[in-house]
């Protein structure tokens, strides 16, 4: 499957030639969605938490005798109907993380790139280099390739001046291909691949050919 590859300029230098298993495989929504979901589980904390009436201070006696008083018994001061009492089915630490097997999120990955592709929100780029921290420059390029909506810029590896240079960007995103993911990939309207960083997405997530 071949595309158009581009410089830094917006020119077509040549064409890229795509595995149809990684970016023509046909959508498959359902598993996309659930790869989301698990991404936004993983990242909630689970930190929230009340105390019940063991956790609370206090209430080690009874606060008077079982009998003879004409009050309904108690055990402690500390049960949930008092003040200061514990909290009954509270909400305590626990972990939301959710599993998914290894097929499935490679399914899903794959479905998001080549969704991207087919709708025409993908562009290949030969390289992109600076010889220092220039977010005017970077936004040029943005210009060049004609994007004026968020994206998301897929590295090959760690640059700092190419992070650097977008981090002042609004809606302007730079991730490492090795550290993609559905989420990230589906939230922002176009995606800009460097040419290096299709290999990487080979050896990382596709599998043998």
């Amino acid at each position: 499957m071949l595309v158009p590859l581009h410089s830094m300029a917006g020119e077509t230098v040549g064409e890229l030639d795509l595995r149809e298993d990684v970016f023509g495989v046909q959508p498959n929504l359902s598993v996309m969605h659930q790869a989301v979901l698990r991404q936004q589980a993983n990242a909630r904390l689970g930190t929230h938490a009340v105390k019940n009436r063991a956790l609370v201070s206090g209430g080690g006696k009874k606060p008077y005798k079982q009998k003879g008083t004409g009050r309904a018994r108690q055990g402690s001061i500390r049960a949930p109907q008092y003040k200061g009492g514990g909290v009954v089915f509270g909400p305590q630490v626990r972990s939301y993380a959710q599993k998914m097997n290894r097929k499935m999120r490679r399914l899903a990955l794959m479905s998001a790139l080549s969704s991207k592709l087919s709708d025409q929100q993908m562009t290949f780029v030969d390289k992109l280099a600076f010889d220092g921290v220039k977010t005017r420059a970077m936004a040029d390029v943005l210009k060049q390739l004609k994007i004026d909506s968020n994206v998301l810029i897929i590295l090959p590896g760690a640059d700092e001046f190419v992070e650097r240079s977008a981090a002042n960007l609004p809606f302007v995103k730079t991730i490492q291909a090795t550290c993609l993911s559905v989420r990230d990939l589906l939230m922002y309207d176009y995606v800009v691949v460097l040419a290096e960083s299709v290999d990487v997405i080979y050896k990382t997530y596709a599998a043998a050919a």
